[in-house]
């Protein structure tokens, strides 16, 4: 695709874009029968930028060689990625199981996932260890939190009828699990409905504060509050600090962040967000090969943890969530063996993870308003409210109307322009006339290109030239 920009112009680009990948690579692990072997210290008390050499934009190419380069994939958020170098040790962990099972599983596995969570532990600055366990997923990270309540509802714990508050715009899948562990139980659900698009973090600050009203109407006492740290569609970086602390006034029993895309895409500290209940899948925006993800309990003042249980019972029930998430039956742990070996991969660029989620939010900021500028529409919310996602809305002409439209569309730019876009759908609202009502979430993540970006402009200009309509998609 032709570029908007002058060659001087596109030069120039291409070098700032490639030197920001460039950073100090730590010494890759030493290996023993293809296994990794450093210990977890080496890890995190190894500076960032401890050699000279820097991760190249031609090793960056190689470490993401198995994407398919027909392909402008920009969706990053919806499964992650995985570098080439962890594919490998991922295998290394399969194979080092599969030699011999039984010495792996009594002698290294539960130990093993013991150096992950530590890596994580120091990742997210939590306080203790057994506050961190490793679970597949954040969907069951919430079915953890979730079960929870749900006994608390049924055991007598929490009167019938007393509130859980979420948002609106909380993940399809944690809405159901809501659904079937609290509403079940005899929980009132209370939804917060958040504005889009976003003009300030005030406008949700207030929302939230409407919506735990609602929730304690009626002498109800809200147990758990449910907050999304980086909504997914449409995407939004939540204030999580404000809303915890409001929380913490308004007499709400637990906090609980659904953060799906926190680690690797925005910050997370444990004791400045102060959230009795928090969950990242690492295969998102930490190059994990799926699915790997914590869940963070804090410690009450009394020093115990919550009384949460893996969904999975097995012998390890009991034993505390991080023994019980350890063992739930035989599987593929790899995914979670490789966690140390990723922080390498990532401190090898500048300023390690915080460098790479530094650089793609200010590159996804750039390409969302290269968008804007060329459709003539708008972002769906402040730069400063976007991480390493952001909406760009589509122009009105080509008649975005139904949850279907956009479906169809989303299939249509995949098959015909091998575009891979999620696209969200606003319904408008009274007395607006002519309101944007399709917008495109793009990610950014280390091996996109400005041209990914480009092909999709292209693309969607292409259809408004052509008198292209939603409604001559077939279903």
């Amino acid at each position: 695709m032709a570029s908007s920009l002058s060659p001087p112009e596109e030069a120039s680009y291409h070098h700032r874009h490639t030197k920001r990948y460039t950073s100090s690579a730590s010494s890759a692990s030493s290996t023993t029968n293809g296994t990794v072997e450093s210990s977890v210290s080496d890890f995190v008390k190894r500076p960032k930028i401890s050699h000279p050499n820097y991760i190249s934009s031609s090793e960056i190419e190689s470490e993401f060689s198995h994407h398919d380069p027909d392909f402008a994939r920009i969706n990053n958020g919806s499964f992650g990625c995985c570098p080439s170098s962890i594919l490998a040790l991922q295998r290394d962990w399969q194979l080092r199981f599969l030699r011999q099972p039984d010495r792996f599983y009594f002698d290294e596995l539960k130990p093993k996932i013991s150096d992950s969570r530590s890596v994580i532990k120091r990742l997210i600055n939590a306080e203790h260890d057994d506050e961190v366990s490793i679970v597949d997923n954040a969907t069951t990270a919430a079915a953890i939190v979730l079960q929870q309540t749900a006994w608390a509802f049924r055991e007598g714990r929490f009167d019938k009828g007393d509130a859980v508050v979420m948002l609106h715009y909380a993940y399809g899948s944690v809405k159901k699990s809501v659904e079937a562990y609290v509403t079940r139980s005899g929980g009132h659900v209370t939804e917060v409905q958040l504005p889009f698009p976003v003009i300030s973090a005030d406008e949700i600050i207030d929302r939230f504060r409407i919506g735990l009203e609602s929730g304690k109407a009626n002498g109800r006492r809200v147990r758990l509050a449910l907050i999304d740290h980086v909504t997914s569609m449409p995407s939004v970086v939540i204030p999580i600090k404000e809303l915890v602390k409001i929380c913490r006034r308004e007499g709400v029993d637990q906090v609980f962040v659904d953060a799906a895309h926190g680690i690797g895409c925005v910050d997370v500290d444990m004791k400045e967000i102060g959230a009795d209940f928090y969950t990242s899948n690492l295969h998102k925006w930490f190059f994990a090969p799926p699915s790997v993800a914590f869940l963070y309990c804090r410690k009450s003042s009394n020093g115990g943890v919550a009384d949460l249980h893996h969904p999975v019972v097995s012998n390890e029930y009991g034993n505390g969530l991080a023994v019980e998430s350890s063992w739930v039956g035989t599987r593929d742990y790899s995914a979670q063996l490789v966690v140390p070996s990723i922080l390498e991969f990532v401190n090898r660029f500048e300023g390690g993870i915080d460098g790479i989620k530094k650089r793609n939010h200010e590159s996804v900021v750039e390409m969302g308003q290269m968008l804007v500028k060329s459709w003539g529409t708008q972002l769906g919310c402040p730069p400063e409210m976007c991480a390493s996602m952001i909406m760009v809305g589509l122009p009105v002409c080509l008649g975005v109307s139904s949850e279907s439209d956009v479906l169809k569309l989303r299939t249509f730019l995949r098959e015909k322009f091998r575009i891979e876009i999620p696209i969200y759908f606003r319904p408008p609202g009274d007395g607006e006339i002519d309101p944007i009502t399709g917008y495109v979430r793009i990610s950014f993540q280390v091996y996109n290109k400005p041209e990914d970006y480009h092909r999709l402009r292209d693309a969607i200009n292409g259809l408004v030239r052509d008198g292209f309509k939603c409604t001559s998609l077939s279903c």
